[in-house]
């Protein structure tokens, strides 16, 4: 299992999933809809997830790695995210999931983004969001 996920996420208050694939003129991998409930007993949410994730099959997954599948989407597709955004009738964002298990491992460590991929991610937008997640020792 790789230390890194990578995805693309659109969320907004007032569109459905229909609507955001409509304007991007693609599907999502996964989506959620103003109110849906995670369970029965729990609220309705208050927005739409839209989710395209970024896998490279095998491979070990680093962000360099999934980097290439980011861009393979092309300009069009970051395009027409900038217009959703630009419409802020959504908020368009790329995360970055870090799941650091061994301290030692250097395969687990640091994050490098191209510029290329950050042009990519301006004409889209879009934000950066890094989540980080440490499980060292006995507390995992």
């Amino acid at each position: 299992m790789s230390a890194f996920r990578m995805y693309l996420r659109v969320v907004s208050e007032s569109l459905r999933p229909e609507q955001i694939s409509a304007r991007l003129e693609t599907g999502p991998d996964e989506a959620t809809a103003i109110g849906s409930r995670r369970r029965p007993q729990s609220p309705p949410r208050a927005h739409t997830t839209w989710i395209r994730h970024a896998s490279a099959g095998d491979g070990p997954g680093r962000p360099e790695d999934l980097e290439p599948v980011v861009l393979g989407w092309g300009p069009q597709f970051a395009a027409a995210l900038g217009r959703l955004a630009a419409s802020e009738d959504a908020d368009v964002s790329l995360v970055i999931v870090q799941e650091l298990t061994d301290p030692e491992d250097p395969q687990q460590k640091g994050i490098w983004l191209s510029a290329t991929l950050l042009a990519w991610l301006a004409k889209a937008g879009a934000s950066l969001d890094i989540d980080q997640y440490a499980y060292y020792g006995d507390d995992q």
